[in-house]
């Protein structure tokens, strides 16, 4: 490779004479998997410095014919991680290595909630921060700065700028489904914040106890108890939240997951849908749903959102803390008519209002089409990334049922009997330092059981790192202690 050897272009001469080896094994993937191959493995070897800041990468032309592939593939990688902030690149001067791009320790955390000394995180519920498409963003927040006038920087409208809720309103009903009038929606900090304004409001309606499902996300718990609301748990069936336990539990609201729920993976069924917005109805009751994830479907287009079927009995809650990242606090909810006056009210004490500018940003974001590329994007992503877990499973726990619909951004996994009790299991990961949580531990009854069920995250982790975690946890599960 005759262009990394030289040096015009600054820095310190690094070079990456060696980079067409970390990439040979992606360059043989199969031709529609390549780019996305490439790109992968090439963002590998910076995380984890093998590539290490200052190092000059051959030219698009040599590396592509050094890998036997065509440039663009080449031209399109380096893009794309020039954008993510991987790469630099100047013109006439080649492509480095980013200088602000920090090798990982050895050890290092896959997942930041993690305990000190994580190996590899499993936890559910972080996306791969690395794909927020930073170039996309910056060019629509540098357009809202020089395009909005200077009285829009007020105080805004307690429901969000009219701009964004008419794109969010495109946007849900194209998607989702969602019965989406641009009044009824009000932009907030996330589902959080939509989950304790909601709370307030049914408070002082005098709805003192929410259902929530058992097993579930354990957020709505606190949130909802810290607004003065009692939860309720209901159980699930194979078709979703009981009905039966719903009715004896007496509550007039309940929380649901319907298009994916948290964390059994499954969806809700026709006729349970159908089930729920009767006994709303038939208790003057109201229907919470998180759509937390609903975007991510791999084997079929998405089933839509519950709120469709009947937008009067239903609030609909959704944010970009899956798709884009959850540190930007965008969120949405779609109220019914007959609720939407209490609900602006209570973000205009909680908050005055979503900042401006981040609103402005977010709609022409959406505008652009650049959202629907980033779900296009992440899609792709992580369905390699639930595929390689599937994979990864089946080689190193053969036996293991793999359950949920192919969504979302975790799975079940129900270990062979072999490997229980479960709390045995538990303790081996979090010695070899394998952070992994199991199905009991998102329920309200937390049983003893003989064997091992686990809530498996996949999408911060790329394919090499799935596959290092599951084969270290199966090294952990086989160790018998001396």
């Amino acid at each position: 490779m005759t262009t990394s050897e030289t040096n015009p272009g600054g820095g310190d001469g690094r070079s990456a004479s060696a980079a067409w080896e970390l990439l040979l094994p992606a360059a043989a993937a199969p031709a529609r998997a390549r780019g996305r191959s490439l790109q992968a493995a090439l963002r590998e070897a910076v995380r984890s410095g093998r590539l290490v800041p200052g190092t000059r990468l051959p030219s698009s032309r040599d590396l592509a014919a050094d890998l036997g592939v065509s440039r663009g593939l080449i031209t399109e990688a380096y893009e794309q991680l020039t954008a993510e902030g991987y790469l630099r690149s100047g013109r006439g001067a080649g492509t480095w290595v980013g200088d602000a791009v920090r090798a990982a320790p050895a050890g290092a955390r896959d997942l930041a909630p993690g305990a000190p000394g994580t190996r590899v995180g499993f936890v559910a519920g972080t996306p791969d921060l690395a794909l927020f498409p930073r170039a996309a963003w910056a060019s629509a927040q540098r357009a809202a700065l020089a395009g909005l006038p200077h009285e829009a920087l007020g105080y805004p409208d307690p429901r969000g700028l009219p701009r964004l809720r008419t794109a969010l309103a495109g946007l849900l009903a194209r998607r989702r489904g969602v019965v989406a009038d641009p009044e009824r929606i009000v932009v907030v900090s996330g589902v959080a914040q939509a989950s304790a304004l909601l709370g307030f409001v049914l408070h002082a309606r005098g709805m003192l106890t929410v259902g929530v499902e058992d097993p579930g996300s354990p957020q709505h718990d606190g949130l909802y108890r810290a607004t003065g609301v009692s939860v309720v748990p209901v159980p699930l069936d194979a078709e979703g939240l009981a009905v039966a336990p719903l009715r004896a539990s007496g509550v007039r609201a309940v929380v649901t997951t319907p298009s994916h729920q948290f964390p059994t993976g499954i969806a809700y069924s026709a006729r349970r849908r159908a089930e729920l917005l009767e006994w709303a109805r038939s208790v003057d009751g109201l229907i919470l749903e998180d759509d937390y994830d609903g975007d991510f479907r791999y084997d079929r287009a998405p089933v839509g959102a519950l709120q469709g079927l009947d937008p009067e009995r239903v609030v609909y809650t959704g944010s970009v803390s899956k798709s884009l990242a959850p540190g930007l606090r965008l969120g949405w909810m779609v109220v019914p008519e007959w609720l939407a006056e209490e609900a602006i009210e209570r973000k205009r004490t909680m908050d005055l209002g979503h900042p401006t500018l981040d609103q402005e940003t977010f709609a022409r974001f959406l505008e652009r089409g650049d959202y629907d590329r980033q779900l296009r994007r992440c899609q792709r992503a992580y369905r390699e990334r639930r595929d390689a877990l599937a994979a990864a499973l089946e080689r190193h726990f053969p036996g293991t049922e793999v359950s949920g619909i192919a969504a979302g951004l975790h799975v079940i996994a129900a270990l062979p009997g072999r490997y229980g009790p479960e709390d045995r299991f538990l303790a081996r990961a979090a010695e070899s330092g394998i952070a992994v949580r199991a199905l009991t531990s998102y329920g309200y009854a937390r049983e003893e059981r003989d064997t091992v069920a686990l809530v498996l995250g996949y999408a911060h982790l790329t394919p090499a790192r799935i596959e290092t975690g599951v084969r270290l946890l199966a090294k952990a599960a086989t160790t018998h202690p001396t």
